[in-house]
Order: structure tokens, then sequence, then C-alpha cells
């Protein structure tokens, strides 16, 4: 993948589909299961984003469209969505977090437990690759 899509844009969701079906049968299983909506607000160049995550189908990346019976809803802006999902930044997820950047309605430990950093090779290496391909 060598061309670069803007983060959350359709073109980039459709790629960041394609690479994690890439390595689907390499990765770690997710620490916890949950299913979790998300909102991401603040995209400069579309609309408002909802989406899903459900660790227990095995998705580490936003999928679009709510799930009906999540367990956690999640809002967040746009910038500290890219430090959560593509730069892997913790220390800045973090920040936000505690300055009330991310809203979190249900079991927050989930959530931060699904954001742990990842150590495996594999999904550090996925990251890398989702990284590259991502404009911001």
């Amino acid at each position: 993948m060598s061309d670069t899509h803007l983060f959350l844009s359709d073109p980039w969701i459709e790629a960041a589909r394609a690479l994690r079906s890439e390595y689907d049968d390499r990765l770690p299983e997710p620490p916890v299961g949950a299913k979790m909506n998300v909102v991401v607000t603040d995209i400069p160049h579309r609309d408002d984003l909802d989406g899903h995550i459900d660790t227990t189908a095995g998705e580490l990346i936003i999928e679009q469209g709510h799930l009906d019976g999540a367990e956690l809803l999640i809002k967040v802006d746009y910038d500290t969505a890219l430090a959560a999902f593509v730069t892997q930044d913790q220390e800045a997820v973090m920040r936000a977090f505690f300055s009330g950047k991310i809203y979190v309605e249900g079991d927050a430990s989930k959530l931060l437990a699904v954001q742990a950093p990842q150590v495996d090779p594999v999904a550090i290496e996925m990251y890398e690759r989702l990284a590259a391909f991502t404009e911001t």
C-alpha cells in the first residue's frame, strides 16, 4: 500500500480493513472481549463518524456503523482517535482521558484494557503499516 489516505476517510477505512484482514490469522487475541460503539468528532474532512469496535469478533480497527447491544459508547475527537488507533500514543490517550476529551458511557476498564500498548511484534508491524498510509 504505497498510497496515503486521510485518517478516517472512506479510502482509509477500506485500506485499514484490508490491512487488518492480512493479519487476521497472525494477531494475538484481543486482551479483553468488548463491543464498543465509537463516535469520532471534529473530523476536518467529513461529518462525525459513527463506528464500532468488536473485540469479541477480533476487530481492533474501527468499523463503520454502531452495534446493537454495545457495552460501551465512546466519544472522542479526531486527534485523540488518531493517537489511539494509529500512532498508539498511550500518553496522549491518557492525557485526553483525564482532560475529558474522551467521553465513556459504560465500563471504562474494558476500554483501558483494549487500549493497552501493543507489544506483540506482529501487531506492532500492522500498526506501523497502518501509520505509513495514514495522512492527517
